[in-house]
């Protein structure tokens, strides 16, 4: 049975880390002493699209700003990023700026994905899509999936709310239904869930909504992954290296539309989350609706406490979570799970043997890739067969690890070959430009000196249309020996003068 969620008192402090939207680094909008409101905008994502807001990131307790300055962040433990870090004042006063926004559901698309985008909302399954970003979608689309299946053992904050908040996840898809001009939404809920799709039938039948329906899905890992979700439900397979609205779909998490809903119903943009708080090493496992920014050592409190001999700590699932070395790091939007473990919960580290070519890999694969081939590949670090083999296209689930009986690390290096990948590109986008630059110049180069060519042979052929080369040679040497004969004849002229 899952209890009730527990929302957290406001933390004396919170450090906010600027990095909170895939791909959209953010700028702070304020500065160190000034006084803030809990849900006042601190800083704002720049979107290299001008088309699509970069979503805000807002104070999540009320109080003065201490300073704007690098620490420590999950998920990314070998470095320090930029981080907002506010001292509460104990009033945890809101910020109004956002009351009585109007009527979503009239409203025009653009304005919708502004103020979405305003409302500092991203994707709260893991991954910090930008919403309004996946919102703007060039194709039309038919339908809106609501991710509400949650494959990784532990994880039970999604289920919770749509147990427990059905009707504001209802509110929130239409307001997204709207924004995307959707003829219906699905609602995906794990088998394993009951009261959760009791919950959401219900509100969907409260509200009267004949275009909302509920898919109830297997719960097999990793069926909560985006492409596998809409292949289960939809039987569509999105292209490889293209996204879901390429066929008319847009996928979007449970806790991304109760997150809408709380915007545009009252004022209150994304500054906390829903936490689930659990693992061996906890004493009171429970859901927490904890405020961006609170450290992670203040739930575990809440949480009854933490073991002694806890030894792990993990950000997300135990498949696809990180590692985490610190239990005082900061709860950002991407934290849906910590799970805290003993040492008989990890499985021991076993010496890694060459692949015997048993093809388990492929069989697990979910994005049907070829994981072996991706190694060879990945060990000679040969660019262009990783992206004929997809290596994008990998989700990083960690199956593959899973039933490799030569205990080889197959997630650990698609990820370290992603990154070469990125690279590579990278580098080949500037190599590319450099030659664009460079042809481009030559281009113009040659077009200049065609231009003076031309020139040339049009002043020589105005130049012979009036006179031919020899009359002009004849003049000169006319010109010539009359300056001879004038000269000679003012000499002699001189000396008759002086005889």
């Amino acid at each position: 049975m899952v209890r009730p969620i527990l929302v957290a008192p406001a933390p004396e402090r919170v450090v906010i880390p600027l990095r909170q939207c895939l791909g959209m680094p953010a700028a702070p909008l304020v500065s160190p002493g000034q006084a803030v409101k809990a849900g006042e905008p601190i800083a704002c994502a720049v979107s290299a699209d001008s088309s699509v807001p970069g979503p805000k990131l807002h104070a999540s307790i009320s109080g003065t700003v201490a300073a704007v300055a690098a620490g420590p962040v999950p998920a990314a433990t070998d470095r320090e990023e930029t981080c907002i870090f506010i001292d509460g004042d104990g009033h945890d006063e809101s910020y109004t700026g956002y009351q009585d926004l109007g009527d979503p559901l009239s409203m025009a698309t653009e304005r919708l994905r502004e103020l979405i985008a305003e409302g500092g909302i991203v994707g709260l399954g893991g991954a910090l899509f930008s919403t309004a970003g996946k919102l703007t979608a060039e194709s039309a689309i038919h339908t809106l999936i609501l991710n509400g299946t949650e494959c990784e053992p532990y994880i039970t904050c999604d289920e919770i709310l749509m147990r427990d908040h059905a009707r504001r996840i209802i509110y929130g898809a239409r307001v997204m239904m709207r924004a995307l001009g959707a003829t219906q939404t699905i609602v995906g809920i794990e088998s394993d869930m009951p009261a959760a799709r009791v919950a959401i039938w219900d509100a969907i039948e409260a509200e009267g909504l004949d275009d909302f329906h509920v898919a109830v899905v297997t719960a097999k890992y990793p069926a909560g992954g985006e492409n596998q979700l809409i292949e289960l439900i939809m039987g569509q397979e999105v292209p490889e290296g293209r996204p879901p609205n390429d066929i008319g779909i847009v996928c979007q998490n449970v806790g991304t539309a109760a997150a809408v809903a709380d915007f545009f119903r009252d004022g209150r943009p994304l500054i906390s989350r829903v936490v689930t708080v659990s693992g061996r090493g906890i004493a009171e496992p429970l859901n927490i609706d904890a405020r961006i920014g609170t450290p992670m050592s203040e739930l575990f409190d809440l949480a009854g406490g933490v073991d002694d001999n806890a030894s792990h700590l993990i950000m997300g699932g135990p498949m696809m979570g990180k590692s985490l070395p610190d239990t005082n790091l900061p709860v950002t939007k991407a934290t849906n799970c910590l799970i805290l473990m003993l040492p008989k919960e990890i499985s021991p580290t076993r010496q890694e043997m060459p692949c015997i070519r048993c093809g388990e890999c492929s069989q697990v694969c979910p994005a049907h890739l070829l994981p072996q081939q991706l190694l060879t590949a990945a060990r000679r670090q040969d660019m262009n067969s990783l992206t004929a083999l997809g290596l994008n296209a990998c989700i990083e689930c960690g199956c593959c690890d899973f039933v490799c009986p030569s205990h080889i690390l197959l997630t650990d290096r698609f990820i370290d070959a992603k990154l070469d990948l990125r690279v590579h590109a990278d580098e080949a986008q500037r190599a590319g430009h450099a030659r664009q630059r460079f042809e481009a110049r030559t281009a113009r180069l040659e077009r200049q000196q065609d231009a003076r060519e031309r020139e040339l042979a049009q002043q020589v052929d105005s130049a012979g249309d009036a006179e031919t080369l020899d009359a002009i040679m004849a003049r000169v040497n006319a010109k010539d020996e009359q300056s001879d004969d004038d000269g000679n004849d003012r000499g002699n002229d001189r000396g008759n003068d002086n005889g």
